[in-house]
């Protein structure tokens, strides 16, 4: 009885999982070039890990919560490691939809990735599509990052302003350089009036002109 019921099985088993069968779908793995000369053998150890992360991946889709191990079929795998699958029901006798399988492995392709230390581009699913990667919330809150910015951009305007002031300043200091050169000029000039020098009158110091004073006033009083 076991020979028959063996051969039966692997005739059923022929017939609903061969390439482009109906619902069925090819995996090819590139272990070699992903892990490099850490790269495992594959066996039907990881067969069968494969096949209990699908089984594992339907019980997730709804109706679907009875799958087994048992139900997924694994057919013409090569050395190069590439192989196809399908997913039968309970009976065994017809495949699952291949919406349905596409969902449950989209649902869990990260889960079954890092099972085997693959990716999207190393575990490849040919018929269903890669995940997008989850979107990463930033470390920093995006408001810090705007008032951030605006903060230095304020700084460096008003920095600005204070160096263009500073530099104004000078400039201003030195564009008249010939003003007070000309007024000591004219301090030191001594007029001649009646054939007799006289020097202007010092106002900064507080000094009178020689020429204007009295001659009485010029006597030294004994």
């Amino acid at each position: 009885m076991f020979w028959p019921l063996f051969f039966l099985v692997t005739a059923v088993h022929a017939e609903l999982c061969h390439p482009d069968a109906e619902n069925a779908f090819k995996v090819r793995l590139s272990i070699r070039t992903a892990l490099g000369d850490k790269a495992y053998v594959w066996d039907t150890d990881e067969e069968y890990l494969f096949r209990a992360l699908v089984a594992f991946s339907m019980r997730k889709v709804p109706n679907r919560e009875t799958t087994e191990i048992s139900h997924v079929l694994l057919c013409n795998v090569t050395q190069r490691v590439s192989f196809w699958f399908v997913v039968t029901d309970s009976s065994r006798n017809h495949t699952l939809p291949a919406a349905e399988v596409q969902s449950a492995i989209r649902m869990n392709r990260n889960r079954i990735n890092n099972a085997f230390f693959l990716d999207d581009h190393t575990l490849e699913f040919l018929k269903i599509s890669s995940t997008l990667a989850p979107p990463t919330d930033p470390s920093v809150p995006i408001w810090i990052i705007v008032f951030g910015v605006i903060f230095c951009i304020v700084v460096v305007a008003i920095a600005l302003l204070v160096l263009s002031g500073i530099r104004q300043r000078r400039r201003n200091n030195k564009g008249h350089p010939g003003v007070e050169e000309a007024e000591d000029k004219c301090e030191n000039i001594i007029t001649i009036e009646n054939g007799i020098p006289c020097d202007p009158l010092d106002t900064k110091g507080g000094h009178t002109n020689d020429g204007f004073l009295r001659e009485d006033e010029r006597l030294t009083p004994l």
